[in-house]
């Protein structure tokens, strides 16, 4: 990047070392010194090694449980807007308690609301991220707001792949933009499940939109939590015929007992993103992480030049 009068610096966080050194080497630009040091009661300490007086700061952050990430964070934006940065950007490749945007029930948070409003007051001007569990939390935001697509880097993958008669299944109906829009890119069906609870107490019915016998099944979500849906999905297709049922996630959460419903299922493979680090435990073989390190780092790139970052949605 060009030293220009405000120039770039990129510091990362702990919770994900490894897409922060991803994007480091894309950019040609070595991560920045930052002591975080953890006192013996757990609370944080923050400390950047370097002069960050009038520059370009790119912090790289995801705020995935446990909530420290979140609060390393939080201060990290406080340090570099105390040190006088020009620009402090917020780049969360994951980020946190986005499933939470409405309430649902009374007495309950808004919680992606109560992130947005903490990463905002703590001096961020700007927000990176990478597929929102819903997209209208943009609008938590009165800061400009870049939200990236995994589809960037998972699409590269995919047209390696060699599937004839291709259904792309949506899991369930918040997942059908997503399918839909693979579907399409890729020229392929499109099936849709829906899940329905007739009476409180039964078991419930899962009705399927479109043909999967004989078919090579694509499951598309924006994550992979416990699995469940996933993997109940997955059952469906093969119970309907599908000749063969692979997976497809942007976040890689693994909870709870996702490892073993992912290994006792019929998919044979999941593909997911690095957004979040992924412990050696959960790397199992059915497993495929793809880096969006390169798409973070053009994207970077582009908001310290102000340029476009629409551009690299035309996949």
């Amino acid at each position: 990047m060009s030293m220009d009068s405000h120039p770039a610096k990129i510091f990362a966080g702990r919770s994900n070392p490894v897409l922060a050194r991803e994007i480091s080497d894309y950019l040609d630009l070595p991560l920045g010194g930052l002591t975080i040091k953890t006192f013996s009661d757990g609370e944080l300490w923050v400390k950047y090694e370097e002069n960050i007086r009038g520059t370009d700061v790119f912090l790289i952050q995801s705020t995935n449980p446990p909530s420290e990430n979140l609060i390393e964070l939080l201060l990290m934006i406080d340090a570099a807007k105390r040190a006088s940065a020009h620009r402090i950007t917020a780049v969360i490749p994951y980020y946190g308690y986005a499933r939470q945007d409405r309430k649902e029930q009374p007495r309950v948070p808004i919680s992606a609301r109560l992130m947005a409003t903490l990463i905002t007051e703590a001096g961020a001007d700007r927000v990176l991220t990478m597929d929102l569990h819903s997209t209208q939390i943009q609008g938590f935001f009165d800061i400009p707001f870049d939200h990236l697509y995994s589809k960037i880097a998972l699409l590269k993958h995919l047209r390696h792949q060699e599937f004839d008669n291709l259904t792309v299944l949506a899991p369930d109906v918040g997942s059908i933009p997503m399918a839909r829009s693979y579907a399409q890119l890729l020229g392929a069906h499109l099936a849709i499940i829906d899940k329905r609870r007739p009476e409180p107490n039964k078991s419930e019915v899962m009705h399927v939109i479109g043909d999967l016998a004989d078919r090579n099944v694509l499951i598309i979500d924006d994550l992979v939590d416990t699995a469940g849906t996933m993997t109940t999905a997955a059952d469906v297709a093969k119970e309907k015929g599908a000749k063969s049922v692979f997976a497809m996630a942007g976040h890689c959460v693994m909870s709870g007992p996702a490892v073993k419903r992912v290994m006792d299922s019929p998919i044979e493979q999941l593909t997911v993103t690095n957004t979040m680090r992924i412990p050696e435990e959960k790397q199992i073989e059915k497993l495929r992480i793809i880096s969006v390190g390169e798409v973070f780092g053009e994207s970077i790139q582009r908001i310290h030049k102000e340029e476009s970052i629409s551009s690299l949605f035309k996949v």
